[in-house]
């Protein structure tokens, strides 16, 4: 069967092949009765873009990259699926990449690995120092997700990761705990602004220090949450009254080990983590949890990205000089970092009958 082309639409609609052009590419300026007219006879003709010349004459693939470090985690997959349905309502394709959370891997993403296949690049970093980061010049759409700390050449969004952990502390607080512990510092950025945020907390509520208790752990994954925690139930110190899990997987990992020592939850020990993955509602109990907006995410990196895509000149995070003197001194004006919105869900983990309404 031959393909339909632009050519066979137009005579099909009694219109011209540019305006079947016009309405194939998306443009403005086509009348509503007329997209329609034309978009019958695409339907009726079964007409399919030719992305591959699509791409040949405008410069563009039609697709952007989505590089996170691990796709099996339930967070990364979730806010890869966030991304790829506002990515379609752009009619843009995601081709998503794993880094294993690897810096090399990283490294040679921000120095343009991937713009061979793709129009851009999401890029959410997980090991890459910061100090690398601040080197590198990209010539190319990029934006970071997540909360990294790379400097303010690139354009970023995430949440505002100190506040989010300190308003998991602060619920927990409110529930009458008073020795919570931390699970999950390590030398990722994302470890650093968590534990300021749990130490933000705890210093505002004049909580001793001696019940002040960090427990680093080197991955976030259920394992690792499970063993931590069962080695401080082995220990020698008192139980704890509260768990705040960097993140859910860790929580998921904590709530195992609580369980299989007949340790009650929240009773006895409340657990509070961060992502709100779908998984946090339906463990036992249902885990208390900081949702990032990913929706909001995908949104606003999108955005972000279009707009590199459509000015080349200010691709990654050199927005260009704000005046003459300043090309002339080599300024560069910051790129947008923003902070997403957040919430707090809360369960059956953390809610004690003791302060409930």
């Amino acid at each position: 069967m031959a393909r339909v082309r632009m050519r066979d639409v137009a005579e099909h609609a009694g219109v011209s092949v540019r305006t079947v052009s016009n309405v194939v590419n998306g443009f403005s300026h086509v009348s509503p009765d007329m997209r329609a007219k034309v978009q019958r006879s695409l339907d009726e003709l079964g007409y399919r873009m030719d992305y591959l010349a699509r791409g040949l004459r405008s410069g563009r693939t039609g697709f952007i990259a989505l590089a996170v470090p691990f796709v099996a985690e339930p967070y990364f997959a979730e806010l890869a699926q966030a991304v790829i349905r506002a990515a379609g309502r752009r009619d843009i394709t995601v081709l998503v990449e794993s880094t294993a959370g690897d810096s090399e891997v990283e490294r040679r993403i921000i120095e343009g690995g991937l713009t061979n296949v793709a129009d851009g690049v999401l890029l959410s970093a997980l090991t890459l120092p910061a100090s690398d980061i601040a080197a590198k010049k990209p010539d190319f759409p990029l934006v970071m997700l997540g909360e990294h700390s790379v400097g303010d050449q690139f354009p970023r969004v995430g949440i505002d990761n100190v506040a989010a952990a300190r308003t998991a502390v602060e619920h927990l607080l409110e529930q009458g705990c008073r020795w919570i512990v931390a699970l999950g510092r390590n030398g990722s950025e994302n470890g650093r602004q968590r534990t300021e945020g749990y130490e933000q907390a705890m210093s505002a509520a004049r909580v001793r220090r001696v019940n002040w208790l960090v427990v680093p752990v080197e991955d976030w994954t259920r394992e690792q949450g499970y063993e931590a925690v069962r080695e401080l139930l082995e220990g020698d110190g008192p139980l704890p009254d509260a768990i705040f899990a960097f993140n859910d997987a860790l929580a998921v990992g904590a709530l195992r080990a609580l369980h299989a020592s007949g340790v009650r939850v929240p009773e006895d020990v409340a657990v509070v983590g961060i992502d709100a993955i779908q998984e946090s509602a339906y463990t036992h109990p249902p885990l208390t949890s900081i949702a990032p907006d990913l929706d909001a995410i995908a949104e606003r990196s999108l955005a972000l990205l279009e707009e590199q895509m459509r000015s080349p000149q200010s691709s990654g995070g050199s927005q260009g000089a704000e005046s003459e003197e300043d090309a002339q001194v080599g300024a560069v004006v910051a790129a947008p970092q923003e902070a997403t919105p957040y919430r707090l869900v809360v369960r059956e983990s953390s809610r004690r009958e003791s302060v409930r309404e």
